[in-house]
């Protein structure tokens, strides 16, 4: 990457960003010195994660936060993230068709983005990805997991903020995913609360978030929406905002943005020892030690060793 693409990305050059992101999802080759410059320029944007089961009704949440951002006077910048591929055969956000409406409008960018089976480099390509768009300019970054396993988990180390959404229908499942939501949640959005039962949800949420809330974390706040009918949503929107402010306010966002970063770092050295370590003659020697497996003596911990002592 040149000078010209990141001078293109800072002048919100949305053909530029695309490209750029297409390298970042395939893998292509961005050298350090790109992203260090991106760096400089990609501090300021708020990342929010979205997250939650199967027919939650995300994607119309996210189309009814756009409006909110947008008529705020802030840009925001919104990436699907798929943690099995991008050609599943079904749209990223739903019904893509409902954004359309935005193509023309320079202060928002969608993209979906899979993963290709790849879900240990799925946080760092989003990152990277936050990245491009916060030097863009966008105020707001979203990123949106269909909320299945370990894709919400990665992602939720790609934000300052992770909103879990449920519906109704998921209240037989809470105490199950109770632990695992509670760890990455931030937020906790029941949507679709025209519905039966949505408001023993609320309920029966907010007293498991309080008797599991651990002490330097704030307890998670819940709110009630019908995004389909627009309904919530201002008092979802304003209720971020405030919950953003104490963050603020009590040193958490930074922190957490300082873990984010620390475990970043992290990350890139473990992945960069990885590339450099697996050489062409470490892959032949496993492939020679494992081609067997009835006639091999070797432990998988012998096999190892065996590589970590090797030469070459």
């Amino acid at each position: 990457m040149d000078s010209d693409t990141l001078d293109r990305i800072r002048s919100n050059d949305h053909h530029a960003l695309s490209r750029v992101i297409s390298e970042i999802e395939f893998n292509g080759q961005i050298s350090d010195a790109f992203f260090h410059e991106v760096h400089s320029h990609a501090n300021e944007a708020l990342r929010i994660g979205i997250t939650g089961p199967p027919g939650s009704g995300k994607s119309t949440l996210v189309d009814q936060l756009i409006q909110q951002i947008i008529s705020d006077g802030k840009s925001v910048g919104v990436v699907a993230v798929d943690p099995t591929s991008p050609f599943t055969g079904g749209a990223l956000l739903g019904d893509r068709v409902r954004m359309n409406h935005y193509i023309w409008d320079n202060n928002v960018f969608i993209r979906s983005m899979g993963s290709h089976g790849d879900l240990g480099g799925l946080a760092r390509k989003a990152q990277d990805v936050g990245d491009l768009l916060a030097a863009s300019g966008k105020d707001v970054v979203i990123f949106e997991t269909v909320g299945v396993g370990q894709g919400e988990h990665d992602v939720a180390k790609a934000v300052d903020l992770t909103m879990v959404v449920l519906v109704p229908e998921s209240g037989d499942e809470i105490q199950l995913m109770k632990a695992g939501l509670i760890e990455i949640a931030d937020v906790f959005v029941v949507n679709k609360s025209d519905r039966d039962g949505a408001g023993r949800l609320a309920q029966s949420l907010k007293s498991i978030l309080h008797a599991f809330n651990k002490k330097g974390k704030l307890e998670p706040p819940v709110f009630s929406t019908s995004a389909d009918r627009n309904e919530g949503i201002g008092e979802l929107y304003n209720g971020l905002n405030e919950f953003i402010q104490v963050m603020e306010d009590e040193g958490l966002m930074a922190q957490k943005q300082l873990d984010r970063h620390r475990k970043r770092v992290f990350n890139l050295v473990q992945d960069r020892l990885l590339r450099e370590f697996w050489t062409q003659a470490k892959l032949n020697k496993l492939e020679e030690s494992i081609h067997n497996l009835n006639s091999t003596n070797a432990s998988p911990h012998e096999v190892a060793h065996s590589l970590l002592s090797a030469n070459d």
